[in-house]
C-alpha cells in the first residue's frame, strides 16, 4: 500500500514538473492569488509552504537555497522582505485553497490558491478605524459636559 508516500507526478517528467512548480510559485509570490486546478494547487501548496518556512530565516544560505527555485530577484526579495515576515508567528498553513466550479472545457476541478495574511491586515485596519472613531465621539461628550459645568461656575464667580 502506498499510504502517505511520495507525491503526485501530474503526468509530467521530473524536469517538466520542476518547471511547473517554479512558474506557479513565482506567480503565487507575485500575485499572492492564482487560479488553477485542485490537483496542481495541492502540490503547489507543498512546495510554497516549504519555501516560506525557509524564508523566515533570512541569511545567505537560505537565500541561495531558495534562489535555486525562484530565479527572479525582485520576487526573491519580495518573499524575504514582505511575505516571510508576515508569517513569523505562524507555524505553517500559509496558503488557502478555495474550490470553484468545474472548468467548462474539460470539467477539471478549479480552485483559487492564495497566501494568507492580507485579510488579517485589512481587518486590523478596520478595527483601528472603528476604535479611533469611538474616542472622538467620547471627546465631544466630555467637552459638552465640561462646557456645561464651566458656564455655571463662571456665572457664579461674576
Amino acid at each position: 500500500m502506498k499510504h502517505l508516500k511520495g507525491f503526485n507526478t501530474l503526468n509530467r517528467t521530473h524536469a517538466h514538473r520542476r518547471a511547473l512548480y517554479r512558474n506557479m510559485v513565482e506567480a503565487l509570490i507575485e500575485n499572492e492569488k492564482i487560479t488553477t486546478t485542485v490537483v496542481k494547487a495541492k502540490e503547489l501548496r507543498r512546495v510554497a509552504e516549504k519555501i516560506i518556512t525557509k524564508a523566515k530565516v533570512k541569511n545567505l544560505h537560505t537565500i541561495r537555497h531558495i534562489n535555486k527555485l525562484i530565479k527572479n530577484e525582485t520576487l526573491l526579495m519580495k518573499l524575504f522582505n514582505d511575505i516571510a515576515p508576515r508569517y513569523e508567528k505562524r507555524n505553517g498553513g500559509y496558503t488557502r485553497i478555495i474550490k470553484l466550479a468545474a472548468r467548462k472545457g474539460d470539467g477539471a476541478e478549479m480552485c483559487i490558491i492564495e497566501l494568507l495574511g492580507e485579510e488579517e491586515q485589512i481587518s486590523k485596519k478596520k478595527k483601528t478605524k472603528k476604535k479611533a472613531a469611538a474616542p472622538k465621539a467620547e471627546k465631544t461628550a466630555v467637552e459638552a459636559s465640561s462646557e456645561v459645568t464651566e458656564t455655571p461656575v463662571e456665572s457664579a464667580k461674576e
